[in-house]
């Protein structure tokens, strides 16, 4: 409809160009009729004269039409060839000083704009797309409808379904109606891990429609870390304020007791005091072992790495926690794994491990004496050593690398929070989660491999 609109247009513009040729020649033509009413030409030369006028009327608006039309429809066709995106043809007679040449100039340069800013936004779109596929972080983009229209590969993998089940589903059915309610710069819990993410909103628009994005930052690591420097400085403190207070405790009841061992009097009496103050003794000194023990986390020093091979140092843990088994039946498996160097402290690693089969070894304990079984593999560029043990499993398993947290009656709360601080400190990390093929837990330490 809008091509016949067109087609009659430029006609209609022809034909007044033809009318107002006609229009220039009609005083010629009313001269001419003149001269033959009058009797001043004979009727053959008036009709060679008509002829010739309306030959050379012929000519010129030919002419004139070409000349005018043709660029027009031209520089037409150019714009229309622009309209539907099409940025490879150009006016011709640019270079002419003339109004239409200028036209001409104006509408190519035009068409160059529009196509260098058609490759800058594909380049930008190309661009935003490769930014997308590589961001950790997961990105969701809803419409006003709350229903997805752009996520990234980390927020498939994080919803754990494929794209095609995520594109234009709700929110609701994807379970981000609570972030997507949430304020911004909000700290949730999302996803299988338990991984903390700061949440980040904003709101932008498409077509004139008001859409939502949302923006998720894994700060587990930093929270972690500011938990453990917040630990530390509370540890660094307590210990120094105890340690100054036990030690002269702990020397003044020595020395009292060794006076009432030089006094005389009543045998019962001297009795409760030589008592009461070795009690006192034995809790001081009890008690600066314990605060010795929690200052571990505060003082670990920085790794000092070199290759370890992993399999002789499992096999050199396990032997020495075997020598020290508790109960008869308990036995440590090792399977062997494939050979592997890790870039680590060995001596750090043997205490990593060390506490990790400690852990193991009492719940088996508390559940029957089970054999505890320990495996490594590898996945991807990191080392998986798993711990796995026949115990009752784990009860609260957000509190497991609170130092101080224990659920073991003479337990102290340091054993898997200083195996979790070596593990971050190589650039690892430990899970405990319960197992699935029945009772007990499955502790994995993660360790990168050396490169």
């Amino acid at each position: 409809m809008a091509f016949d609109k067109h087609r009659r247009r430029g006609r209609s513009v022809i034909r007044r160009a033809w009318l107002y040729c006609l229009f220039l020649a009609l005083p010629a033509l009313i001269l001419a009729a003149v001269f033959f009413s009058l009797r001043l030409l004979s009727l053959a030369p008036a009709l060679l004269l008509a002829a010739c006028l309306l030959l050379y009327l012929a000519l010129v608006a030919g002419a004139l039409v070409d000349s005018f039309a043709r660029p027009l429809q031209t520089l037409s066709n150019v714009i229309s060839s622009l309209r539907e995106g099409d940025y490879s043809f150009r006016a011709r007679g640019a270079g002419t000083q003339d109004a239409l040449g200028e036209l001409a100039a104006e509408v190519n340069a035009l068409a160059d704009l529009l196509q260098k800013q058609r490759v800058r936004s594909l380049e930008a779109t190309a661009l935003l797309a490769r930014i997308l596929e590589v961001m950790h972080s997961p990105l969701f983009a809803f419409d006003r409808n709350d229903r997805l229209q752009l996520v990234n590969n980390a927020g498939v993998q994080l919803l754990g379904r494929p794209h095609a089940r995520c594109f234009g589903y709700p929110a609701s059915e994807l379970g981000l109606e609570v972030l997507l309610a949430a304020p911004d710069e909000t700290i949730h819990s999302f996803g299988a891990k338990p991984t903390r993410w700061l949440m980040r909103k904003a709101a932008f628009r498409q077509d004139g429609v008001p859409h939502t994005l949302l923006l998720l930052a894994d700060v587990s690591v930093p929270l972690q870390e500011e938990e453990q420097a917040a630990w530390k400085r509370l540890i660094r403190v307590l210990g120094h304020e105890l340690s100054n207070s036990l030690a002269p405790i702990k020397s003044i009841a020595g020395s009292l007791r060794s006076r009432v061992e030089q006094m005389s009097g009543d045998d019962a009496t001297l009795h409760d005091f030589r008592r009461g103050l070795g009690v006192v003794e034995s809790r001081a000194d009890s008690l600066h072992r314990f605060v010795q023990s929690y200052r571990q986390l505060a003082q670990l020093p920085p790794p000092q790495l070199r290759p370890v091979p992993l399999g002789s140092l499992l096999e050199r843990v396990v032997l020495l926690r075997r020598g020290t088994l508790p109960d008869q039946r308990l036995d440590i498996q090792l399977d062997p794994g494939p050979p592997l160097v890790l870039n680590a402290d060995p001596d750090q690693l043997e205490q990593l491990f060390i506490n990790l089969l400690a852990n193991a070894l009492d719940a088996s304990l508390a559940n029957g004496a089970q054999p505890v079984r320990v495996t490594w593999r590898v996945a991807g560029a990191e080392a998986l050593v798993c711990i796995e043990d026949r115990g009752l499993g784990i009860a609260n398993a957000e509190n497991l690398f609170v130092p101080f947290y224990t659920t073991k009656p003479s337990g102290s709360g340091v054993g898997l929070a200083l195996a979790q601080q070596i593990a971050r400190a190589h650039g690892g990390e430990i899970r405990l989660v319960n197992r699935e093929d029945g009772p007990g837990a499955r502790a994995t330490a993660h360790l990168p491999l050396r490169r």
